[in-house]
């Protein structure tokens, strides 16, 4: 089989993807799969061994461009791709693989796609979790209700390079001798997403306390956030703390969160990346849910409030208050930390 994907634009999301690119090399070995995606995912698909090809996807994020998807599929034409899988539900990401005469064409029921898809899958809802839904798409519609779960799908896993992982370690003057544990204090989503900046301060001050160094991840975005919780902090305790928001390429934060034996984060793409890379996980919850876009991981704790207005999916919080978030004392995620890294089976990295 010669694949092509339509991958999605997040980050999170495409981590969580690549369970659908293992369970196609688990059905066909042979396969070759290539993923269209924007210009930021390309790091992600790279480090995927089931990936033979990320292709950039030159059109902007939400924009329709008709022309453009005809010039791209039509060039996509001499890979002869036998089967098309479509990830996002709109209709325009299905016309690229229609514009490439690629036979068969699968996805999920979404905005006005009949006949762009001739393998037409009718209700994504059946299933729970994101994850569920992408590799469904693996199998025939009689299926995959029986053979996909939670349970069973296969985790992603992404390539670590050593090499590149020592050169950062010594590029931000971050011992490798000595513990890290990593904090992802950012979200790309929203507020409604961010745990307070004053929380993840008095975590840092507690890791350093009792020995680690503390890298703080995050995009330019976050470094507002990353330089008001290094502000928070003592100046023993400034210089075992690293703020590398901003600082990384896609890449080295992938090499990175694999240095750090623990890594605490807001529901956030780097918290995918950080449990495809395996580290333990604390993951904070405010208005999503664990119970769509969990890390996959078995060695992950989840901490969130259960305020009756969460989980509401906003990127802010609609009645202003944003309890979901600040209401989650550091004391309750410092515990569900010392409950991780206290269970043998799961003490992968040196502590």
């Amino acid at each position: 089989m010669n694949i092509l994907i339509i991958g999605p634009s997040w980050v999170g999301d495409m981590v969580m993807s690549q369970s659908l690119y293992k369970r196609l090399k688990e059905q066909n070995p042979d396969a070759q799969i290539d993923v269209l995606a924007p210009a930021w995912c390309k790091p992600i698909l790279e480090r995927m061994p089931e990936v033979n090809r990320a292709i950039e996807m030159p059109i902007g994020h939400g924009k329709f461009s008709l022309s453009e998807r005809w010039k791209l599929g039509k060039s996509l034409r001499d890979n002869r791709y036998s089967h098309a899988y479509i990830l996002p539900n709109s209709a325009k990401s299905a016309l690229i693989p229609l514009f490439a005469k690629v036979p068969k064409r699968t996805g999920w029921k979404g905005e006005m796609r009949y006949g762009l898809l001739n393998d037409l899958r009718p209700d994504r809802k059946v299933f729970q979790f994101m994850v569920e839904r992408y590799a469904a798409l693996a199998h025939s519609k009689s299926s995959m209700l029986s053979e996909v779960t939670i349970d069973n799908v296969p985790h992603p896993a992404l390539n670590v390079d050593n090499k590149n992982q020592r050169a950062c370690l010594q590029r931000f003057s971050i011992s490798p001798d000595l513990p890290i544990v990593g904090l992802c204090p950012g979200a790309e989503f929203g507020p409604a997403k961010r745990w307070p900046e004053q929380h993840y301060a008095y975590i840092a001050k507690q890791l350093i306390t009792e020995g680690n160094q503390v890298c703080l991840f995050g995009g330019p975005k976050d470094k507002s956030v990353t330089e008001g919780i290094i502000s928070a902090l003592s100046e023993h305790q400034k210089s075992m703390c690293f703020d590398l928001a901003g600082e990384t390429s896609l890449v080295d934060a992938v090499d990175l969160l694999a240095a750090c034996h623990t890594v605490f984060s807001n529901d956030s793409g780097l918290m995918h990346v950080a449990a495809a890379v395996n580290a333990n996980i604390v993951a904070i919850y405010g208005s999503s849910s664990p119970m769509y876009t969990p890390p996959l991981s078995n060695k992950v704790r989840i901490v969130n409030t259960d305020i009756k207005c969460r989980p509401c999916f906003k990127r802010e919080c609609p009645l202003g208050h944003l309890d979901c978030l600040n209401k989650l004392m550091p004391q309750q995620v410092l515990s569900a930390y010392h409950d991780l890294i206290s269970t043998p089976q799961w003490k992968d990295h040196e502590i």
